[in-house]
């Protein structure tokens, strides 16, 4: 997810204090980064396929779940030549895409049945959401113009994310028959993430809203794979892990036509993570794109105050 934004007094102010609404928002907005990016899990079954050249990504299955980290232009680049080859090829796939949240589907749909079609700046003006640097997914959605490919809406909104939190999956209409362990890892993971900021509890809440996303993003690329439709979901690398994202809750049919095609960073002379790279079916590798410690504001700011 988008990196979170945070702001602090200047030096010679008192801290401002902070609600504890407001802290939650601002550690959930930085659980979206941790998630996307991928998180450190044991290894799946078997071993993925690793593709470290630069040179061309063939997606190979009729579904396919494509990850990035967020903001790595070089990684989009590289993806939308792959759809491009794919599209060439004679793909026609439905556009899943996690930067929209389901609620603006029916706004999505009408927008995409004008005469005349409206352009990807419309789209994005319309139906996008804040947090995101849309110029790096604008490409995606004027290909899906381009050839007449459905757009998908396959995110839970930060709303929801939270409600989830409050009160579980169920109450939402997911699935809370989630494994203990599942759940323990990802909390781990995402609590090993934040700085610092989180303790277990809230982790674990957080946790359930991860889960809540992967079913979503799971559900929609389901519904058009048994429709018989090419899929292509396009949603940062934590949610296509074959362990713990989406591909977890694909029905056997679909994930056995289906794949989950890591797209990772790795700095120069850096060898690739064996345990990384288990957690997809394909990886490939890309530069490390250059930003700013995430953590950095985190840990820096006041803790929340009681009101």
């Amino acid at each position: 997810m988008p990196a979170p934004t945070t702001t602090r007094s200047a030096a010679t102010s008192p801290p401002t204090p902070v609600s504890p609404l407001a802290w939650i928002g601002a550690v959930l907005a930085l659980s979206w980064l941790g998630a996307c990016t991928g998180l450190a899990a044991p290894g799946a079954s078997s071993a993925p396929t690793p593709d470290s050249s630069m040179q061309a990504l063939v997606l190979r299955q009729p579904v396919v779940m494509l990850g990035e980290v967020h903001d790595n232009a070089a990684q989009h680049a590289f993806r939308e030549r792959a759809l491009r080859d794919w599209l060439a090829a004679g793909a026609r796939p439905v556009l899943v895409m996690e930067q929209f949240d389901r609620e603006r589907q029916g706004e999505l749909d009408a927008l995409l049945a004008r005469t005349p079609k409206p352009d990807a700046d419309t789209v994005i003006a319309a139906v996008g959401g804040k947090g995101w640097d849309w110029s790096l997914y604008r490409p995606y959605i004027a290909l899906a113009l381009q050839h007449g490919l459905p757009i998908v809406a396959a995110n839970v909104s930060r709303e929801q994310a939270r409600q989830v939190m409050r009160e579980g999956l169920a109450p939402l209409g997911f699935d809370a028959s989630v494994p203990d362990g599942l759940l323990k890892r990802l909390a781990s993971e995402i609590e090993a993430s934040h700085c610092g900021a989180l303790d277990a509890a809230a982790a674990r809440r957080m946790a359930l809203a991860q889960v809540a996303r992967d079913q979503a993003m799971a559900g929609m690329v389901e519904r058009y794979a048994q429709a018989g439709r090419e899929v292509l979901l396009l949603a940062g690398n934590g949610h296509v892990r074959r362990d713990a994202g989406a591909p977890l809750w694909l029905s056997p049919a679909t994930r056995g036509r289906s794949e989950a095609i890591g797209v990772l960073e790795r700095a120069p002379g850096e060898p690739p993570d064996a345990a990384e790279a288990a957690q997809f079916d394909r990886v490939v590798f890309t530069a490390v794109q250059q930003r700013s410690d995430p953590c950095a504001e985190m840990r820096t700011a006041p803790a929340p105050v009681k009101r």
